[in-house]
């Protein structure tokens, strides 16, 4: 089955330190699909500008722009992403399956959104904030995760989905929010086998935390 192409690059809208637009980037490259990076400067203020507001009301990154569908949401992104362009691979058509994936996704924007990504952030933009809920976050996913990677190579029925897309990028960079993966060395192995996938995208490393 021959995956199909857009008929112009997609543009996402990104920032090079955020987890969630990496997610984006590094699934349109295993999709091998065309795409642009439009840089959202943050910094000054270039997500609660009209333009940008237009296309995301929320004002957040990222955003894709696929000829005249505009999309928010990382994971949701993927989804709309795998559904159009994919072969099935990256999201299992079978009810157990896709429901796996799913509960993955929310875990994605749960316990690691608010674990390892927000102490991450916390390390990175000097935020006051107590690190305690956030470590306490991140230890109870990687936990969990450390045990599913037990008998299976990727979190659902041991192949690359959009479980371990979505997971990678906050986990990998864990180690920045003063995170380590030292105890985990399914977590870490699960890390090397994304790494080693065809088309893989490296997320920028931040030298903060124990990435320092």
């Amino acid at each position: 089955m021959t995956a199909p192409k857009p008929q112009q690059p997609i543009r996402l809208h990104t920032l090079d330190i955020s987890g969630h637009c990496h997610r984006v980037e590094m699934f349109l490259a295993m999709l091998d699909l065309p795409y642009e990076l439009v840089t959202v400067d943050m910094m000054k203020g270039a997500h609660k500008r009209p333009e940008f507001l237009a296309l995301n009301p929320f004002g957040q990154v990222p955003v894709i722009e696929d000829g005249d569908v505009v999309l928010a949401d990382s994971n949701a992104i993927l989804v709309y992403l795998e559904s159009k362009y994919g072969t099935g691979q990256w999201l299992p058509r079978d009810p157990l399956g896709a429901a796996r994936v799913q509960r993955w996704l929310s875990a994605a924007a749960g316990l690691l959104a608010f674990g390892p990504a927000a102490a991450r952030a916390a390390v990175i933009f000097k935020r006051p904030d107590d690190p305690a809920p956030a470590l306490a976050r991140a230890t109870r996913l990687l936990d969990v995760m450390e045990l599913e990677l037990k008998d299976s190579p990727f979190l659902v029925n041991g192949q690359p989905t959009l479980a371990d897309v979505a997971l990678y990028s906050y986990v990998a960079r864990a180690p920045e929010g003063n995170i380590s993966l030292e105890p985990y060395p399914n977590v870490r192995a699960w890390l090397a086998r994304i790494e080693a996938l065809p088309r893989f995208v490296p997320m920028v490393v931040t030298k903060v935390g124990m990435a320092a």
